[in-house]
């Protein structure tokens, strides 16, 4: 009998289980050939064949961006610079502004072009200028890709056209798109929606977003598409509401509707199942003692947010404070003094930041002791 009630149990766990597999399945039910829903983070929150290697089309240049920004952090370029236009640039095919060969054009308005109508011209202008050519940009890519450690991606151009030799993955595609959005610049170009490129001559070319959802999905601040007949329709993606972030992934949709859909409903389940908890916010302050300074205490602040990204209702995180009982005077504002850390349930530290002052306090001079003294 026993035997019978524990068979009887184990079979309604595993119903159980199931239906709750099939509900959160059906919860994100996508038709493309592959996806990927993550947190900014990484957290995986869904995947259909993510790590599938296949044509990703112009999702493409969202490495040819981040390769971009790194030269600028790296100070290789500037966005004020003018670059000047080749023939080879002017002369692609596909989605384009239409530069003049010869033509001098700001760089930042020939990034602006990539991140916002998919200018394959301004690709390869960009790709030039970064690196001299176009074959010296592409191993970069595909160094920054190693970088990043994409281990289903290998680049061939830095447009995204089709080559039988270039490929990615969901997965590695929402790595870059994670590295993409770290760069403060990107958003605010990912977020227009309709704007005019300016030739040198006077011509005039309009943009358009090819990201539909920057205007008609409530969060959504960039991402980039992709099409050709070998990838099909594509789309990586970005959302935040309030803290929560995530990113989402869907490669070899069947037309261009469906992949504004099925991307929606992986960004409508991450928000009503997910929340980016924040655990200390670095505009907080707490006191820290301080000997031989003119002040007794001085007010310190972590370096940044502590934040952890947990299932609605949940928080299972606590913060580990590592601190000395008093720091030794002088300080500057901006001195680090120890660090927080940020540990999950099982103890593990998943984020720490430094904590650091928020003011100087001088030492005390000869005097300061004296007049101690006297009272």
């Amino acid at each position: 009998m026993k035997k019978m009630i524990t068979l009887f149990l184990c079979g309604a766990l595993l119903c159980a289980v199931a239906s709750a597999s099939l509900a959160s399945a059906s919860a994100v039910d996508v038709t493309a050939k592959s996806a990927i829903l993550t947190s900014a983070e990484g957290r995986v929150l869904f995947e259909k064949n993510a790590d599938e290697k296949r044509p990703i089309a112009s999702m493409t240049k969202i490495m040819t961006l981040n390769c971009i920004y790194d030269a600028v952090a790296e100070g290789k370029i500037s966005l004020r610079d003018e670059v000047v236009v080749s023939r080879r640039a002017a002369s692609m095919g596909g989605s384009q502004v239409f530069l003049e060969a010869n033509g001098k054009y700001k760089a930042e308005d020939l990034v602006k072009s990539i991140i916002i109508c998919s200018a394959n011209d301004s690709c390869v202008a960009m790709a030039e200028h970064v690196c001299g050519s176009v074959e010296a940009f592409v191993k970069l890519m595909n160094q920054k890709a190693k970088d990043l450690q994409m281990r289903g991606t290998h680049f061939e151009n830095c447009t995204g056209l089709p080559n039988v030799s270039q490929y990615s993955c969901a997965r590695d595609v929402a790595a870059m798109l994670a590295e993409l959005i770290t760069h403060p610049h990107y958003f605010t170009c990912a977020k227009v929606w309709t704007e005019d490129f300016h030739h040198p001559g006077g011509r005039v070319t309009g943009m358009t977003n090819t990201n539909k959802l920057v205007r008609f999905y409530d969060g959504c601040d960039g991402g980039k598409t992709g099409f050709t007949n070998e990838a099909m329709h594509c789309l990586a993606a970005t959302a935040k509401r309030g803290d929560t972030r995530v990113i989402s992934v869907v490669v070899g949709a069947s037309d261009s509707k469906t992949r504004f859909a099925e991307t929606s409903r992986l960004f409508d389940y991450a928000f009503a199942n997910y929340n980016n908890n924040v655990y200390l916010n670095c505009a907080e302050q707490v006191d820290v003692n301080v000997t031989g300074g003119r002040q007794s205490q001085v007010a310190c602040r972590a370096k940044t947010n502590l934040a952890a990204f947990e299932e609605k209702g949940k928080r299972g995180c606590t913060l580990q404070w590592e601190i000395p009982e008093s720091v030794k005077a002088p300080l500057s504002q901006g001195d680090v003094v120890g660090e927080v850390k940020l540990l999950d349930e099982k103890g593990d530290v998943i984020a720490q930041t430094e904590v650091v002052a928020c003011h100087d306090v001088q030492a005390k001079s000869f005097w300061d002791y004296i007049k101690e003294i006297v009272g």
